[in-house]
Protein backbone atom coordinates (compact mmCIF):
# COMPACT_ATOMS: atom_id res chain seq x y z
CA UNK A 1 0.00 0.00 0.00
CA UNK A 2 2.14 2.82 -1.26
CA UNK A 3 5.25 1.40 -0.48
CA UNK A 4 6.31 -2.18 -1.56
CA UNK A 5 5.63 -4.67 0.66
CA UNK A 6 7.96 -7.49 1.51
CA UNK A 7 6.05 -10.55 1.03
CA UNK A 8 6.39 -14.25 2.84
CA UNK A 9 7.75 -16.99 1.00
CA UNK A 10 5.32 -19.71 1.49
CA UNK A 11 5.99 -23.97 1.37
CA UNK A 12 4.67 -27.37 1.86
CA UNK A 13 5.74 -30.57 2.05
CA UNK A 14 3.26 -33.53 2.53
CA UNK A 15 1.29 -31.55 4.31
CA UNK A 16 -1.99 -33.24 5.60
CA UNK A 17 -5.03 -32.73 7.54
CA UNK A 18 -7.48 -35.65 8.58
CA UNK A 19 -10.94 -35.12 10.25
CA UNK A 20 -13.48 -37.33 12.04
CA UNK A 21 -14.49 -38.66 8.63
CA UNK A 22 -11.60 -38.97 6.89
CA UNK A 23 -9.20 -37.13 4.53
CA UNK A 24 -9.62 -33.06 4.57
CA UNK A 25 -6.33 -32.65 2.30
CA UNK A 26 -3.84 -34.80 1.94
CA UNK A 27 0.14 -34.97 0.61
CA UNK A 28 -0.14 -30.90 -0.26
CA UNK A 29 3.52 -30.10 -1.41
CA UNK A 30 4.79 -26.40 -3.23
CA UNK A 31 7.07 -23.47 -2.95
CA UNK A 32 6.11 -19.97 -3.17
CA UNK A 33 8.32 -17.37 -3.24
CA UNK A 34 7.45 -13.57 -1.93
CA UNK A 35 4.90 -11.74 -3.91
CA UNK A 36 3.65 -14.65 -5.47
CA UNK A 37 -0.11 -15.42 -6.66
CA UNK A 38 -0.84 -18.63 -5.62
CA UNK A 39 -4.18 -20.30 -6.81
CA UNK A 40 -5.50 -23.46 -4.57
CA UNK A 41 -7.88 -24.74 -7.01
CA UNK A 42 -10.40 -27.61 -6.97
CA UNK A 43 -14.20 -28.30 -6.42
CA UNK A 44 -16.70 -27.57 -3.26
CA UNK A 45 -15.50 -29.69 -0.54
CA UNK A 46 -12.10 -30.58 -1.78
CA UNK A 47 -10.43 -29.26 1.69
CA UNK A 48 -9.19 -25.62 -0.04
CA UNK A 49 -10.59 -23.64 2.67
CA UNK A 50 -8.90 -26.15 5.40
CA UNK A 51 -5.85 -25.75 3.27
CA UNK A 52 -5.71 -21.41 3.48
CA UNK A 53 -6.34 -21.46 7.31
CA UNK A 54 -3.89 -23.55 8.16
CA UNK A 55 -1.23 -21.59 6.06
CA UNK A 56 -2.30 -18.53 7.69
CA UNK A 57 -1.80 -20.43 11.29
CA UNK A 58 -5.18 -21.20 12.03
CA UNK A 59 -5.57 -24.87 12.02
CA UNK A 60 -3.30 -27.43 12.30
CA UNK A 61 -2.41 -30.11 10.39
CA UNK A 62 -2.72 -33.69 11.04
CA UNK A 63 0.72 -34.50 9.67
CA UNK A 64 3.73 -32.71 6.92
CA UNK A 65 5.37 -29.15 7.39
CA UNK A 66 4.81 -25.89 6.48
CA UNK A 67 7.00 -22.63 6.04
CA UNK A 68 5.82 -18.91 6.04
CA UNK A 69 8.78 -16.80 5.96
CA UNK A 70 10.79 -19.37 7.71
CA UNK A 71 8.61 -20.14 10.31
CA UNK A 72 7.67 -23.40 11.20
CA UNK A 73 4.22 -24.81 11.06
CA UNK A 74 2.71 -26.31 13.92
CA UNK A 75 5.25 -25.00 15.53
CA UNK A 76 5.08 -21.30 15.10
CA UNK A 77 1.49 -20.94 14.48
CA UNK A 78 1.19 -17.77 16.26
CA UNK A 79 4.21 -16.07 14.87
CA UNK A 80 2.33 -17.39 11.36
CA UNK A 81 -0.68 -15.38 12.58
CA UNK A 82 1.36 -11.97 13.15
CA UNK A 83 2.29 -11.86 9.74
CA UNK A 84 -0.91 -13.64 8.31
CA UNK A 85 -3.91 -11.78 7.21
CA UNK A 86 -7.20 -13.89 6.27
CA UNK A 87 -8.89 -12.23 3.16
CA UNK A 88 -12.90 -13.17 2.51
CA UNK A 89 -13.23 -16.40 4.25
CA UNK A 90 -16.98 -17.20 3.77
CA UNK A 91 -18.54 -18.69 6.96
CA UNK A 92 -15.47 -17.58 9.07
CA UNK A 93 -15.38 -13.87 9.12
CA UNK A 94 -18.36 -12.77 6.94
CA UNK A 95 -19.04 -8.62 6.92
CA UNK A 96 -22.01 -7.48 9.31
CA UNK A 97 -24.34 -6.56 6.61
CA UNK A 98 -25.89 -3.79 9.18
CA UNK A 99 -22.62 -2.39 9.89
CA UNK A 100 -21.10 0.48 7.33
CA UNK A 101 -17.89 -0.02 5.60
CA UNK A 102 -16.61 2.68 8.23
CA UNK A 103 -17.55 0.68 11.61
CA UNK A 104 -15.70 -2.66 9.96
CA UNK A 105 -12.51 -0.49 9.51
CA UNK A 106 -12.49 1.18 12.92
CA UNK A 107 -13.39 -2.33 14.12
CA UNK A 108 -10.18 -3.57 12.56
CA UNK A 109 -8.00 -0.64 13.40
CA UNK A 110 -8.98 -1.19 17.14
CA UNK A 111 -7.82 -4.77 16.63
CA UNK A 112 -4.79 -3.68 15.74
CA UNK A 113 -4.03 -1.15 17.94
CA UNK A 114 -4.31 -3.76 20.48
CA UNK A 115 -1.68 -6.15 19.21
CA UNK A 116 0.99 -2.86 18.04
CA UNK A 117 1.55 0.87 19.22
CA UNK A 118 -2.03 2.51 18.52
CA UNK A 119 -1.95 4.35 16.03
CA UNK A 120 -2.64 8.32 15.78
CA UNK A 121 -5.97 9.89 14.27
CA UNK A 122 -3.96 10.73 11.44
CA UNK A 123 -2.40 7.32 10.72
CA UNK A 124 -4.98 5.78 11.16
CA UNK A 125 -6.71 7.93 8.38
CA UNK A 126 -3.98 7.24 6.31
CA UNK A 127 -3.95 3.72 6.83
CA UNK A 128 -7.38 3.30 5.73
CA UNK A 129 -7.41 5.36 2.60
CA UNK A 130 -4.50 3.56 1.68
CA UNK A 131 -5.82 0.11 2.18
CA UNK A 132 -9.20 1.18 0.38
CA UNK A 133 -7.27 2.41 -2.58
CA UNK A 134 -5.09 -0.50 -2.68
CA UNK A 135 -8.00 -3.09 -2.74
CA UNK A 136 -10.08 -0.79 -5.46
CA UNK A 137 -12.91 0.54 -3.10
CA UNK A 138 -12.08 4.26 -2.61
CA UNK A 139 -14.76 5.74 -0.01
CA UNK A 140 -15.70 8.33 -2.82
CA UNK A 141 -17.12 5.89 -5.25
CA UNK A 142 -19.31 4.19 -2.65
CA UNK A 143 -23.19 5.39 -2.50
CA UNK A 144 -22.62 6.69 0.71
CA UNK A 145 -19.18 6.75 1.69
CA UNK A 146 -17.77 4.92 4.44
CA UNK A 147 -21.85 4.84 5.56
CA UNK A 148 -22.60 2.52 2.96
CA UNK A 149 -23.74 -0.44 4.76
CA UNK A 150 -22.00 -3.76 3.92
CA UNK A 151 -25.21 -5.40 2.74
CA UNK A 152 -25.57 -3.01 0.25
CA UNK A 153 -22.49 -3.66 -1.39
CA UNK A 154 -22.03 -6.68 -4.34
CA UNK A 155 -20.32 -9.52 -4.17
CA UNK A 156 -17.33 -7.37 -6.09
CA UNK A 157 -16.91 -5.00 -3.56
CA UNK A 158 -17.82 -7.47 -0.68
CA UNK A 159 -14.73 -9.17 -1.69
CA UNK A 160 -12.89 -5.22 -2.02
CA UNK A 161 -14.05 -4.48 1.64
CA UNK A 162 -12.25 -8.03 2.80
CA UNK A 163 -8.79 -7.18 1.24
CA UNK A 164 -8.84 -3.66 2.43
CA UNK A 165 -9.78 -5.07 5.91
CA UNK A 166 -6.86 -7.27 5.77
CA UNK A 167 -4.10 -5.03 4.30
CA UNK A 168 -5.04 -2.63 7.28
CA UNK A 169 -2.85 -4.87 9.59
CA UNK A 170 0.22 -4.64 6.20
CA UNK A 171 0.82 -8.47 6.27
CA UNK A 172 3.08 -10.47 4.27
CA UNK A 173 0.58 -13.32 3.58
CA UNK A 174 -3.32 -12.72 2.53
CA UNK A 175 -5.31 -16.25 2.20
CA UNK A 176 -8.72 -15.54 0.52
CA UNK A 177 -11.58 -17.99 0.10
CA UNK A 178 -13.67 -18.89 -2.45
CA UNK A 179 -12.65 -16.01 -4.68
CA UNK A 180 -15.16 -16.65 -7.48
CA UNK A 181 -18.10 -16.98 -5.32
CA UNK A 182 -21.26 -15.05 -6.75
CA UNK A 183 -19.11 -13.68 -9.15
CA UNK A 184 -19.21 -13.59 -13.43
CA UNK A 185 -17.70 -12.23 -15.94
CA UNK A 186 -16.49 -9.00 -15.91
CA UNK A 187 -16.71 -8.88 -12.46
CA UNK A 188 -14.34 -11.77 -11.91
CA UNK A 189 -12.04 -10.75 -14.10
CA UNK A 190 -11.78 -7.80 -11.87
CA UNK A 191 -11.39 -9.77 -9.10
CA UNK A 192 -8.21 -11.69 -10.21
CA UNK A 193 -7.05 -8.48 -11.59
CA UNK A 194 -7.28 -6.80 -7.90
CA UNK A 195 -5.55 -10.40 -6.31
CA UNK A 196 -2.98 -9.78 -9.43
CA UNK A 197 -2.19 -5.93 -8.28
CA UNK A 198 -2.08 -6.85 -4.48
CA UNK A 199 0.39 -9.31 -5.37
CA UNK A 200 2.49 -7.49 -7.30
CA UNK A 201 3.04 -4.76 -4.10
CA UNK A 202 4.99 -7.67 -2.75
CA UNK A 203 2.35 -9.50 -0.54
CA UNK A 204 2.00 -12.76 -0.95
CA UNK A 205 -1.50 -13.92 -1.98
CA UNK A 206 -2.78 -17.29 -1.39
CA UNK A 207 -6.80 -17.90 -3.37
CA UNK A 208 -8.93 -20.42 -3.17
CA UNK A 209 -10.82 -21.21 -6.52
CA UNK A 210 -12.83 -23.76 -8.58
CA UNK A 211 -12.59 -21.70 -11.61
CA UNK A 212 -9.22 -23.69 -12.50
CA UNK A 213 -9.20 -21.68 -16.25
CA UNK A 214 -8.59 -18.42 -14.53
CA UNK A 215 -6.05 -19.70 -11.93
CA UNK A 216 -3.97 -21.10 -15.01
CA UNK A 217 -3.98 -17.49 -16.79
CA UNK A 218 -3.69 -15.33 -13.62
CA UNK A 219 -1.65 -16.99 -10.90
CA UNK A 220 1.80 -17.39 -11.27
CA UNK A 221 1.58 -21.02 -9.38
CA UNK A 222 -1.66 -23.35 -8.93
CA UNK A 223 -1.77 -25.91 -5.85
CA UNK A 224 -4.99 -28.74 -6.84
CA UNK A 225 -6.31 -30.08 -3.74
CA UNK A 226 -8.51 -32.83 -6.47
CA UNK A 227 -6.84 -36.10 -6.09
CA UNK A 228 -6.24 -37.04 -9.23
CA UNK A 229 -5.12 -33.65 -10.63
CA UNK A 230 -1.59 -32.91 -11.52
CA UNK A 231 0.13 -29.62 -10.14
CA UNK A 232 -0.03 -27.00 -12.99
CA UNK A 233 4.63 -26.84 -13.08
CA UNK A 234 7.46 -29.42 -11.86
CA UNK A 235 8.14 -27.06 -9.16
CA UNK A 236 4.48 -27.95 -7.24
CA UNK A 237 3.02 -31.37 -6.02
CA UNK A 238 -0.65 -31.22 -4.23
CA UNK A 239 -3.10 -33.93 -3.69
CA UNK A 240 -6.78 -33.62 -1.28
CA UNK A 241 -9.55 -34.56 -0.08
CA UNK A 242 -12.05 -32.88 2.42
CA UNK A 243 -13.70 -31.96 5.83
CA UNK A 244 -12.42 -30.30 9.20
CA UNK A 245 -9.55 -30.70 11.77
CA UNK A 246 -8.11 -29.84 14.32
CA UNK A 247 -7.22 -25.75 15.60
CA UNK A 248 -3.70 -24.76 15.24
CA UNK A 249 -1.46 -23.61 17.97
CA UNK A 250 2.16 -23.35 19.38
CA UNK A 251 1.75 -26.50 21.37
CA UNK A 252 -0.93 -29.25 20.90
CA UNK A 253 -2.79 -28.23 23.51
CA UNK A 254 -2.80 -24.70 22.60
CA UNK A 255 -6.01 -22.86 20.91
CA UNK A 256 -5.61 -21.88 17.32
CA UNK A 257 -5.49 -18.09 18.36
CA UNK A 258 -5.80 -15.47 20.80
CA UNK A 259 -8.47 -13.99 21.90
CA UNK A 260 -7.29 -11.04 19.88
CA UNK A 261 -6.33 -13.05 16.82
CA UNK A 262 -9.89 -14.47 16.72
CA UNK A 263 -11.56 -11.58 16.39
CA UNK A 264 -9.47 -10.35 13.99
CA UNK A 265 -10.61 -13.82 11.95
CA UNK A 266 -14.14 -12.86 12.71
CA UNK A 267 -14.01 -9.45 12.04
Amino acid sequence: MGERTAGAAVRADALSLRGPRGPVYRDIGFEAAPGALVAVAGPAGSGRTSLLLTLAGRMRPSSGHAEIDGLALPGRAAAVRRIAALGPVPGVNDPDPVLDVGAHLRERIHLHGRSFARPSRRATADRTTRALAAAGLPADRLPQGLRTPAGELDALDRLRLGLALALLGEPRLICTDDVDDRLHGADRDAAWHLLRAVADTGTTVVVATTDTAHAAERADLTVHTAPTAAPERPAATATATATAGDPAGDRSDEPAASDEETTDAHA
